[in-house]
């Protein structure tokens, strides 16, 4: 307790706390959308539960992982080497989670340019709930690994790391509905959405194969995206009423 009111005492940590935290919250958003597009594929009566399941499942990985901090520096060491570059686990653990998304997302993108017959008037769920979380939990292993190596590389203070995590994945628990609900009304931000997992995985990786890419050009990317998308979404309402405006009913009358 002591160590810990000494902690609170220094501007350093406080400083350090507000950078993590806001890290972590950034570094959240990409599995708060995989999260949001993986559960709208769920029926309706089941998304709320595995969304609130997968964000605590991601706590809960991102704080045991903390307890071994020792042991998650240690995956960044080269295991192998292939061609003179060298391999670490956090390597490996990329690679496949970028692969992953890859797989995912090219897999939602093809059907939802072309959906199958069974499905495509379907009303309910298109995947399993044990097979929804199992893949959710497959990412926030990804994502927390990379998270928490990142945490280690701002600050030497576990309970730090602790509370920026707790109050990013706080933030992810609070976002995730909204989120879920502006995808499910806008088909337009799918794509979108599915558009960005797939820069994500190819950013994973490059980095497991040992290119840095700064996380700012990533987000700096979808933000512009997002708000060309924003732009086109407020043109699509502007012109609906305009629409409906030049319908005979509404025209205007020439009537003396």
């Amino acid at each position: 307790m002591t160590d810990l009111i000494e902690l609170a005492s220094q501007p350093a940590v406080w400083a350090a706390l507000a950078t993590l935290v806001v890290m972590e919250v950034v570094l959240g958003v990409d599995n708060l959308i995989f999260i949001s597009i993986l559960t709208n594929k769920l029926p309706a009566e089941q998304q709320t539960r595995a969304r609130r399941i997968g964000i605590g499942l991601a706590l809960i990985l991102r704080l045991g992982l903390l307890g071994t901090v020792a042991f998650i520096v240690h995956l960044t060491e080269p295991v192998f080497a292939v061609f003179g570059q060298a391999f670490s686990w956090r390597d490996l653990i990329l690679i496949g989670g970028g692969l992953f998304l890859l797989w995912k997302a090219t897999k939602e993108i093809h059907h939802t340019v072309d959906p199958e017959p069974e499905t495509a008037g379907a009303t309910g769920g298109t995947i399993g709930f044990g097979a929804a979380i199992g893949q959710i939990l497959l990412l926030d292993l990804v994502f927390s690994i990379d998270s928490i190596i990142t945490a280690v590389g701002m600050t030497e203070h576990v309970p730090v790391m602790m509370v920026a995590v707790v109050v990013a994945v706080v933030v992810m628990l609070v976002a995730a509905e909204p989120l879920s609900a502006f995808i499910a009304r806008n088909p337009t931000v799918v794509m979108l959405a599915l558009g960005f997992l797939i820069m994500i995985g190819m950013t994973l990786i490059a980095e497991g194969f040992g290119a840095h890419v700064p996380k700012g050009y990533i987000y700096t990317a979808m933000a512009f995206s997002a708000g060309v998308e924003g732009l086109n979404m407020l043109a699509r309402r502007r012109r609906r009423p305009a629409r409906d405006g030049a319908s005979p009913s509404t025209g205007p009358s020439w009537r003396a």
